[in-house]
C-alpha cells in the first residue's frame, strides 16, 4: 500500500485524471507479486476505521486528492482493493505471494510501535494513527507507511543517525530489501 501511497506526488495528475486511474494504470503494468502485495496491505488496513485511513493516506502521501473527491478513507481503500481484483480478475494463472512478502511482522510489532512514538516530527494523530495500524492491521503495513510518512514530512524531517540505523534494524528484521528504509536515508542529521 506504502507503494500507492507513493503515486501521488506533485506530477500524479500527469499519470490519469482521477486518482483511481492513476491506480488503475500503475497496477495494468505491474507484476502480479505488486498487485497482491497491494491487495493483501488494503485489505488489512480496512480494519481501520475510516478517519485513521484518511490521517495515514493523509500522512504517507504528497498530493492525494480530497477525501471529498475520491470517498472516505475506507471507500477509498475499499476502491483499491476492487482495482486490483480487476487487475488479477484478467490474469489466467496469478500465482500467491510467498516467503517474505507473506509476513505480517508481528514478532516486530513492539520495535515498530516505538519507532512511530520516536518520530516526534509527525503529528500527534498521525503517531496515533500509525499505532492503530501497527496493532490492528499489522506492524509490516504500519512501518512501510511510517517510512512513507517520513519522507512526505520533509523538509520538516530530520532523523538522528541512531534513529536510522534502528529503522534500518526494524527494516531487516522485516526482510525488506536494502532500498526501502534507504529511502528515508537523506534526513539524517550531519
Amino acid at each position: 500500500m506504502s507503494w500507492v501511497m507513493g503515486f501521488f506526488h506533485q506530477d500524479w495528475i500527469h499519470d490519469g485524471e482521477t486518482a483511481t486511474d492513476v491506480v488503475a494504470g500503475h497496477l495494468a503494468e505491474s507484476i502480479d507479486e505488486e498487485v497482491l502485495a497491494v491487495r493483501r496491505d488494503a485489505q488489512v488496513l480496512g480494519n481501520l476505521p475510516s478517519e485513521t485511513l484518511e490521517v495515514l493516506w493523509d500522512a504517507a502521501t504528497d498530493y492525494l486528492p480530497s477525501f471529498e473527491r475520491i470517498g472516505s478513507g475506507a471507500e477509498w481503500t475499499r476502491t483499491v482493493v476492487d482495482l486490483c481484483d480487476a487487475q488479477l480478475s484478467a490474469k489466467a494463472e496469478v500465482h500467491p505471494l510467498a516467503g517474505a512478502d507473506t509476513e505480517d511482522g508481528l514478532a516486530c510489532l513492539d520495535a515498530v510501535v516505538a519507532e512511530i512514538g520516536g518520530v516526534r516530527f509527525l503529528a500527534a494523530e498521525v503517531r496515533a494513527a500509525l499505532v492503530d495500524c501497527a496493532r490492528r492491521s499489522t506492524p509490516d503495513v504500519a512501518f512501510r507507511v511510517l517510512l512513507r510518512a517520513i519522507g512526505s514530512a520533509a523538509p520538516d524531517a530530520s532523523l538522528s543517525s541512531d534513529q536510522y540505523a534502528r529503522l534500518e534494524a526494524v527494516g531487516s528484521a522485516l526482510q525488506y530489501g536494502e532500498y526501502l528504509v534507504d529511502a528515508v536515508r537523506y534526513l539524517v542529521e550531519d
